[in-house]
């Protein structure tokens, strides 16, 4: 498995800061807002007039009912009163009023909520805010790393090579700092956490080396004034998930495209949110991703020859913080009524900071796969920024962008079909650079064998079944994990996924090390060993969230349950029998 070398801090890809594009960016803010706020208008005043009316009446309809249901007091202020003066406008017009007329109303009012969508949507970039952060960052997590240690010899403050100890960093690391001199890097992780957006921007500048990333931070994580602060500087762009009307997303969208068109280098989860089930996301919202793609053609159309690259990145967490919240809400979205929705709690700074404690302060260490980069059509690209196709044959994208004639021309639909192809080329990416840790193969070997074990339930009747009278057999549990890793060992030779080292190490050394990192954080614990010695669970629930990170890989195909750990569980079925447990 490719890593950078261990213990090693890299050097800045750009050393100065005020050369790093997202501050360049920050700098030109009031320019950059006029140019979003001038190509969104024109994007939606392409559509016929009566499309465009309608487009605003929803929009304002949509916003005065977010607007009493749910307020924010991160929103901005006298939002009725806007709202208010954009619908009596709208009305005021009136029905006889001539095309033209409508037209130039249209355009008035689509100008305004454009202007105040954009001026919410774009942030700044504060060097002094950022170098801050950095220092506090590194503090924060070096104290914790060294107080879970109980004050080794080095100390009380420690340096930062400690915290790469635990952030193992992996994959085309060295191809993707040469990157950065070929043209604008995407980084596409997969989303499992909120702690996922801190661990990926600290990892990049303090790994890597690699200058700030644009990226997207929910409008709700605004809500606090020290928050706000920080995130307000750092360079985020504000997400608004309440809004999801075709002037907003169109606003967004345009201001992704043409921020990867100056070269900002960008971060956004092409999964949208994180992961109900706890499986990689294989439907990926094409969206944002899209704007990678029209901002290539755009760049061509300018003669530039810079080119964009999407870097897959698959986060690998021995444990989840939200992990029982989330699968509840998936459960409730498969399930319907059988599940009642439940509060997430994980914003909580109290959380997330215990949250932290439990992953550095436990030997819990957190995987970073850079997967193979790529350009814009799900084509491999080389150190120097060459694209090759399937058949290892180096090719121009820019042939990709011409019409019949020759010429480089805006082609939406032609667009809308290479964000297809970049989707599937990513969703393939995560599953062959995810990095399979010990947890995941003992949470998947222990929820099929429980399904083994009850062919006559379906899903929900496993996770109705009473945790408490049900032990997993130790020796059957081996017998299943022993077929997955073979099954697994065989796909990492054909490059198909990548495994942690623990993996490659017996048996029991593996359901040692997979239920100590389960049963660290939750309270819940999904696999533990009870005061007896047994393999036992709290939470069936969790244990199934946990069992979904490998379902991708249809690795339940390869078990043969034959005579799996046969005479072990008879033998504990005796012995049970004679407790009075079954």
């Amino acid at each position: 498995m490719a890593s950078a070398k261990p213990n090693t801090i890299l050097p800045p890809v750009i050393p100065d800061m005020e050369e790093w594009p997202i501050y360049k960016l920050s700098e030109d803010r009031r320019n950059f807002v006029q140019e979003i706020e001038d190509f969104a208008l024109e994007r939606l005043m392409a559509k016929p007039t009566p499309a465009v009316s309608d487009q605003i009446s929803k929009t304002i309809y949509n916003e005065r009912i977010r607007i009493k249901e749910e307020p924010w007091k991160v929103d901005p202020p006298k939002e009725k009163q806007f709202w208010q003066r954009i619908s009596q406008r709208h009305v005021r017009r009136g029905l006889d009023a001539t095309a033209e007329e409508a037209t130039q109303s249209n355009r008035e009012l689509l100008a305004l909520i454009i202007h105040r969508y954009a001026e919410e949507i774009v942030g700044t970039f504060r060097i002094k805010t950022f170098l801050f952060a950095r220092r506090f960052l590194t503090f924060f997590f070096t104290r914790l790393l060294n107080t879970a240690a109980l004050r080794s010899i080095r100390g009380l403050w420690g340096t930062k090579h400690q915290l790469t100890e635990k952030l193992l960093v992996t994959g085309e690391v060295d191809k993707i700092r040469q990157l950065f001199k070929q043209g604008t890097v995407v980084v596409v992780p997969t989303h499992f956490s909120n702690l996922d957006s801190i661990l990926i921007g600290y990892a990049m500048d303090t790994y890597l080396g690699l200058p700030s990333f644009s990226y997207g931070a929910g409008l709700n994580l605004y809500n606090t004034g020290y928050t706000a602060y920080f995130m307000n500087r750092l360079g985020a762009y504000r997400l608004d998930r309440r809004k999801k009307n075709s002037i907003y997303l169109e606003t967004l969208k345009s201001m992704s495209m043409l921020s990867i068109k100056r070269g900002v280098n960008s971060l956004f989860f092409p999964g949208g949110t994180r992961s109900r089930s706890g499986r990689m996301e294989e439907k990926l919202k094409l969206g944002l991703l899209g704007t990678t793609v029209e901002a290539q053609r755009a760049m061509y159309q300018e003669g530039k020859s810079e080119k964009v690259f999407i870097v897959p990145l698959i986060l690998g967490y021995h444990f989840v913080l939200e992990a029982e919240y989330l699968i509840e809400q998936h459960l409730q979205e498969i399930g319907k009524e059988q599940y009642f929705k439940t509060r997430d709690s994980s914003y909580s700074p109290l959380r997330v900071l215990k949250f932290a404690w439990r992953v550095f302060s436990k030997g819990n260490d957190i995987t970073l796969s850079f997967g193979q980069p790529m350009d814009v059509l799900g084509n491999r690209v080389d150190e120097a920024g060459n694209s090759y196709d399937l058949h290892n044959r180096l090719i121009d994208v820019k042939e990709y962008f011409l019409n019949a004639q020759g010429n480089i021309n805006k082609d939406l639909q032609r667009e809308a079909e290479y964000t297809n192809l970049l989707g599937e080329a990513i969703s393939e990416r995560y599953l062959r650079d995810n990095v399979v840790l010990t947890s995941h193969l003992v949470a998947f070997a222990a929820f099929e064998l429980l399904k083994n074990q009850n062919p006559k339930l379906d899903l929900y009747g496993i996770l109705r079944l009473p945790a408490d009278d049900y032990a997993f057999p130790k020796h059957a549990l081996g017998d299943v994990i022993n077929q997955l890793r073979e099954r697994l060992l065989a796909l990492e030779k054909l490059k198909q996924v990548k495994l942690s080292a623990k993996i490659h190490e017996s048996v029991d050394e593996i359901i040692q090390d997979g239920i100590v990192h389960l049963g660290t954080f939750h309270v819940s614990n999904p696999l533990y060993f009870d005061k007896k010695g047994r393999i036992v669970s709290d939470s069936f629930k969790v244990l199934y969230y946990y069992h979904n990170r490998l379902d991708n890989y249809r690795l339940e195909k390869s078990i043969n349950w034959k005579n799996i750990g046969q005479e072990a569980l008879m033998l504990e079925e005796e012995l049970w029998s004679q407790e009075g447990r079954f």
